[in-house]
């Protein structure tokens, strides 16, 4: 009788199915590619955003001496008399907007217009002592250390171009946490049984900050594309065909229907809610002034305090708001008075005061924005850790810390496994019905970002027309 030898535990267990072995290797490969395509600019992304959570704080050290004043002030001069000083500093600039002080230790702030007049840009802040309407002193907005990082984190200071290269990683970004996702849960079983390494231990690493940080990591990226050009643009079409309710003239008793022309989205200095930026602005109605540029008060306009006090009503309630007021573009414009909270979104309200009769026009906040427009603004605040106080800035910067993490260690295992001289990138699965149903999936999330499906596109089309057809590139990428 023939005594069969016991096989070792290891040939016991069941060989995946080719299938499931081709599918793992057609969704490695596009990880595998989403990651050599965005990790540099998610590093950059990650790190920027890490810096610019601590925008304010930074910003409360770095010009205290200018912001605050040695004694709070009781009595403070008319604003129109603050502006006129800001203005003395740079004669014949225009006036962008003015931020009255937030308490009577604090001076006040006048935007001028800088250099740059494109939609966006950056102007010159002028401080001025609100008690005795001297200048403090001056900063221009568009060099300080913190808008340089949100330059770099928005668009790789590169204008449009860098703006969708940022878009493009952000999108892939999600495209690495799916297929991430998938090789985690179906390598599983096989990663118990790996003998333990150096790079076993990075593998791992990668493994576990990546499953613990990566609902938050894709929080980061859906809250942050609303800002973004070619996503950001088609989420603002959506909003504004379901979105926010007019406001309606009855709830206000000093309101009228006036009509209405443009929008601030191209106003340089309009920090408005995203819900708001489309909304049409109304005009002003009789004027006797002639003139037509931006922050000039034509004759016959009321003065700034004037049209704040007609604003107060509406943005009492907002005690943590930062209130600013846009100045009149020209004779038929208004005066857009904006409470900007710091942390509630809700408590947010946007107001526009006819400049010849001090009357609010239009004033419209949380009540009249749609679901979506709320979702967005809930979703910018959290992204900006400002939401929650401390434990949402604690949040944000963890993800920002795992995402560097991700970056690196992924980097890393590349470095250890390559080939020498080649890329080493994971091999083309033999399969193709399983291939096309991982490229099928993809073109979903192509169809839901564009530019990653564009991107998408073209990887395919090199793939055919490259990797397949010359030897050398195929050698050098496999």
């Amino acid at each position: 009788m023939t005594t069969v030898e016991a096989r070792p535990a290891a040939a016991r267990t069941p060989t995946p199915a080719p299938a499931a072995s081709q599918r793992y290797r057609a969704v490695w490969r596009w990880h595998f590619y989403a990651g050599v395509f965005v990790a540099p600019v998610l590093l950059v992304l990650a790190v920027t955003g890490g810096i610019y959570l601590f925008k304010e704080p930074f910003e409360e050290w770095r010009y205290q001496d200018v912001r605050t004043v040695a004694e709070p002030v009781a009595a403070a001069r008319p604003l129109s008399e603050q502006i006129a000083a800001a203005q003395s500093t740079r004669p014949g600039s225009t006036v962008m907007s003015v931020i009255p002080p937030t308490s009577p230790d604090r001076t006040t702030r006048v935007i001028l217009q800088g250099a740059d007049a494109g939609p966006w840009a950056q102007g010159i802040s002028v401080y001025v002592h609100p008690g005795t309407a001297a200048v403090v002193g001056e900063i221009d907005d568009s060099a300080t250390f913190m808008r340089v990082v949100r330059t770099i984190h928005g668009e790789l200071m590169s204008g449009t171009v860098g703006d969708r290269v940022v878009e493009i990683a952000a999108c892939w970004a999600l495209i690495l946490v799916a297929t991430g996702t998938y090789l985690w849960w179906s390598g599983r079983r096989t990663r118990k049984k790996a003998p333990r390494s150096a790079r076993g231990r990075l593998r791992r690493l990668h493994i576990l900050v990546g499953v613990g940080s990566g609902v938050a990591v894709v929080f980061l990226v859906i809250s942050g594309l609303p800002w973004s050009g070619v996503w950001g643009e088609g989420l603002q079409t959506i909003q504004e065909r379901t979105g926010s309710t007019a406001p309606s003239a009855d709830d206000f008793p000093n309101t009228s229907t006036p009509p209405r022309s443009g929008d601030l989205s191209d106003h340089p200095d309009a920090k408005v809610p995203w819900a708001a930026e489309r909304l049409p602005v109304p005009e002003s109605g009789e004027h006797a002034g002639h003139g037509s540029g931006r922050g000039v008060l034509q004759p016959g306009a009321v003065p700034v305090e004037t049209a704040l006090a007609a604003a107060r009503p509406a943005i009492a309630s907002c005690t943590e708001c930062e209130v600013k007021v846009l100045l009149p573009d020209g004779p038929t414009g208004v005066y857009t008075i904006v409470a900007d909270p710091r942390r509630d979104p809700s408590a947010a309200r946007t107001l526009h005061v006819d400049q010849y009769s001090g009357k609010v026009l239009v004033s419209y906040g949380w009540a009249e924005y749609g679901t979506m427009a709320k979702l967005v603004e809930q979703g910018i605040a959290l992204h900006e850790g400002r939401r929650y106080g401390p434990a949402n800035l604690v949040v944000m910067l963890a993800a920002c810390l795992a995402l560097i993490t991700l970056v690196v260690t992924g980097v890393w295992m590349w470095w250890k496994r390559r080939p020498r001289g080649r890329a080493g990138s994971p091999a083309r699965p033999s399969d193709r019905r399983s291939a096309y149903g991982v490229i099928a999936i993809m073109a979903l999330l192509g169809l839901l970002f564009p530019l990653a499906g564009i991107t998408m596109a073209t990887v395919l089309l090199l793939d055919w027309l490259v990797l397949r057809r010359i030897p050398a590139v195929a050698r050098f990428v496999g």
